[in-house]
């Protein structure tokens, strides 16, 4: 090429200066008509062969650009074979899909059986790793809520502990802290459940011997076929020289070639009842394991839900019994808030009402009470019988005497 490029450069010079020559020579034409034909004569040869240089370099150029242009196009193609071949043994499934009849039509439909199997033990692996990855993630945030429980637990305890002067408050974080401990318990419990009931027998199926044995028979299977494929193409092709010409080399390339198809028929058909029989095994166990991990874990996490409501409900039971008892509880005044100037008046009992503790007064309906105390929390302190104590003040209402039939005795 630079060769080309160098007889180009030379050419272009020479004609550049016989052109100037020529021009010369036509301006001393012109004035000068002595010229011989000769010279002219030579002039124009020099000229004829500057021109077919020309020509032949041009066309070297074209020959050199064409052969380039060729072997860049025998790259491209093997490059891209090259590249196919490499997305076909690492990007596809592992088994080859093909819908080609190498044998006979018993053995394509054991090809589809094997490629069904295949792909069916290949879902179902990939789906028990997303089960193992959400049992992970489960298990992570169960951790944390230990955690973060296990300290809340702490700090009430730790009020409860520190402020029993507020009553119901340090009481109810007390039993809120005291019951948190059991429902970490219980999360550490699922966390452990879903350890080794779900994330062990899953993990041990994926990584395990038969389905890799399983899958390695059908792989195996798969490229005896590809192998049986071209074979049957290279038998085709010694039939047909054979046709052209019977000699007995190319006969015996033709036995040759039919023997070498018969044992890949026969190894076919004993190693794709084999990858069956190993792929269905596979598939059945895969499907029953990991139907028995998903009804564990469910089973697992409605337990878990139950006992951590069952704490829940005792906790929200105990503490509101709490507040209501606080709240019903008659008011304590102090003495100095008694005064002589006290007003008492009689009331009836229009509901009963039965003591819960010493400082309150059962009442009946119809019983006679000596009101001597209302307090603006609803309850009241009185007498009736002989006994004192508080009760609601609703449950009475105000007389302005006792009835006739009614002894004093009675009222007090």
């Amino acid at each position: 090429m630079l060769y080309l490029l160098n007889c180009n450069i030379s050419l272009i010079l020479i004609i550049s200066r016989l052109r100037v020559y020529s021009c010369n020579q036509r301006e001393d034409l012109n004035t000068d008509e002595r010229l011989s034909s000769e010279r002219r004569c030579f002039v124009r040869t020099i000229q004829n062969h500057c021109a077919l240089g020309l020509q032949e370099i041009h066309s070297g150029e074209a020959a050199a650009m064409d052969a380039f242009r060729k072997q860049a196009s025998k790259l491209r193609e093997q490059v891209a074979k090259q590249q196919q071949a490499v997305i076909k043994q690492f990007g596809g499934s592992g088994y080859e899909s093909s819908e080609v009849m190498v044998i006979d039509e018993v053995e394509l439909q054991m090809h589809h059986q094997l490629e069904k199997l295949y792909r069916s033990t290949r879902s179902g692996r990939e789906f028990q790793k997303e089960v193992v990855k959400a049992a992970e993630a489960f298990t992570a945030v169960g951790y944390k809520h230990i955690e973060a429980g296990t300290k809340l637990s702490e700090d009430c305890s730790r009020y409860g502990a520190e402020n029993a002067y507020d009553e119901a408050l340090a009481k109810a974080t007390s039993v809120y802290g005291e019951a948190r401990k059991h429902v970490e318990r219980e999360q550490d419990d699922f966390n452990r459940l879903l350890f080794t009931q779900v994330l062990e027998p899953l993990r041990a199926m994926i990584n395990g011997t038969p389905l890799e044995d399983a899958r390695h028979l059908a792989q195996r299977y798969s490229k005896m076929r590809q192998e049986a494929e071209a074979q049957a193409a290279e038998v085709f092709r010694r039939q047909a020289r054979v046709r052209e010409s019977p000699i007995p080399d190319n006969v015996a390339k033709l036995h040759a070639a039919e023997t070498r198809m018969q044992e890949l028929k026969a190894n076919m058909a004993v190693l794709g009842k084999e990858a069956a029989a190993a792929l269905s095994a596979v598939e059945a166990q895969q499907q029953r394991l990991t139907f028995q991990r998903l009804v564990a874990m469910v089973e697992g996490e409605r337990t878990y839900h139950e006992r951590v409501a069952t704490i829940l409900g005792n906790i929200e039971t105990e503490v509101v019994s709490e507040k209501q008892r606080k709240e019903a509880a008659p008011p304590v005044i102090p003495l100095n808030h008694t005064s002589d100037k006290t007003k008492y008046f009689l009331a009836e009992a229009v509901h009963a009402f039965d003591a819960e503790t010493d400082k309150e007064l059962s009442l009946a309906v119809g019983d006679f009470v000596v009101v001597r105390k209302v307090n603006p929390s609803g309850w009241s302190e009185g007498e009736c019988k002989g006994r004192a104590g508080w009760f609601p003040s609703k449950y009475v209402e105000k007389r302005q005497r006792v009835p006739t039939n009614y002894t004093a005795a009675e009222v007090y």
